[in-house]
């Protein structure tokens, strides 16, 4: 068996074995839509044909409606299993991906969702894939996450964890935030907008992008920065260090600032609320099969340009 080699300093480690060391493998899948629940059902049995243990979450057993199935809470699928599979869009991901990071669970994501930069693999061929991943056939790359905290006169009222981003917005006011920004204990500035976005590299390509932020490759150990809508057209976005702290407190509060990790639930702050975001301690194994290819990703994903020099010359 050959496996290709990955690029020097890159995010993926190529993993190659005869025999598969995935024994117990969990199935997640996104609520409410069809195909998800019959690609779910395809990848049950055929883990079953294996001679495998495939354990669903009780969320995604209740949806895809089957009976006689081992079903266990989703925080203790990460204990359990070698392998998660989550079918849906990248969201399904995201949601997974803060339950099974501390426990370094590897994911594969099948994409039954709009764009797919996480869930990277076609329902088409996703036996053919899972099979080689079974097989010992993939590559393993590690995305940080972020790790969120809100201050309130010296105590954490509030904790989050982001794969993403973590996005400090206006809610439903139309006026600007005013917020104070300091990077490792160095003040930034002091900005009015309509927010900011802090995303990790796996972020860059979501609502950073659309913000102006660079996209990133997600073997870089960096944090975007991208402020939303700054009444100063001097205010860029940022590449900072991915062990740097960043530190936002909140000056004036007539709107209501809102903060949300990953578009979860929004948190109200006050004036004088400290924002505290690090890297979180733990990150995500994501498994890609053979053929994956970032740059391929945003190709697709992104609509870019498929010409090369030499096309014309087939």
């Amino acid at each position: 068996m050959r496996v290709s080699k990955p690029a020097k300093n890159a995010a993926v480690k190529t993993v190659a074995s005869k025999t598969t060391h995935f024994r117990n493998i969990g199935l997640i899948g996104r609520p409410g839509k069809s195909s998800v629940v019959d690609t779910l059902r395809l990848i049950h049995d055929h883990i079953n044909k294996q001679g495998l243990n495939p354990i669903f979450d009780e969320a995604t057993a209740e949806l895809a409606d089957l009976t006689s199935v081992q079903v266990i809470s989703r925080p203790l699928l990460g204990e359990v299993c070698d392998l998660v599979i989550v079918v849906g869009g990248d969201g399904s991901l995201l949601h997974a991906a803060r339950v099974l990071a501390r426990h370094q669970t590897p994911v594969l994501g099948v994409n039954r969702g709009r764009l797919g930069f996480l869930t990277d693999v076609s329902p088409d061929e996703v036996l053919f894939k899972l099979d080689q991943v079974l097989k010992g056939e993939y590559s393993l790359d590690k995305r940080f996450l972020l790790h969120m905290e809100i201050r309130s006169g010296g105590r954490v009222t509030h904790e989050g964890v982001a794969l993403n981003d973590v996005v400090l917005h206006a809610g439903k006011s139309v006026h600007m935030i005013d917020f104070e920004l300091n990077i490792d204990g160095h003040f930034v500035y002091r900005q009015h907008s309509d927010g900011l976005i802090i995303a990790s590299p796996t972020g860059s390509t979501a609502y950073s992008l659309s913000a102006g932020g660079p996209i990133m490759h997600p073997s870089m150990h960096g944090i975007v920065i991208a402020p939303m809508h700054p009444h100063t057209l001097s205010s860029r976005p940022i590449v900072i260090g991915s062990e740097s702290e960043i530190k936002i407190k909140i000056k004036d509060t007539r709107v209501h600032p809102m903060v949300s990790a990953d578009g979860q639930t929004s948190v109200t702050l006050e004036e004088g609320d400290l924002l505290h975001i690090r890297k979180h301690p733990f990150k995500l194994c994501l498994i890609h099969p053979p053929g994956y290819d970032f740059y391929a990703a945003c190709r697709t994903k992104l609509g870019w340009s498929h010409y090369k020099e030499n096309d014309d010359e087939h």
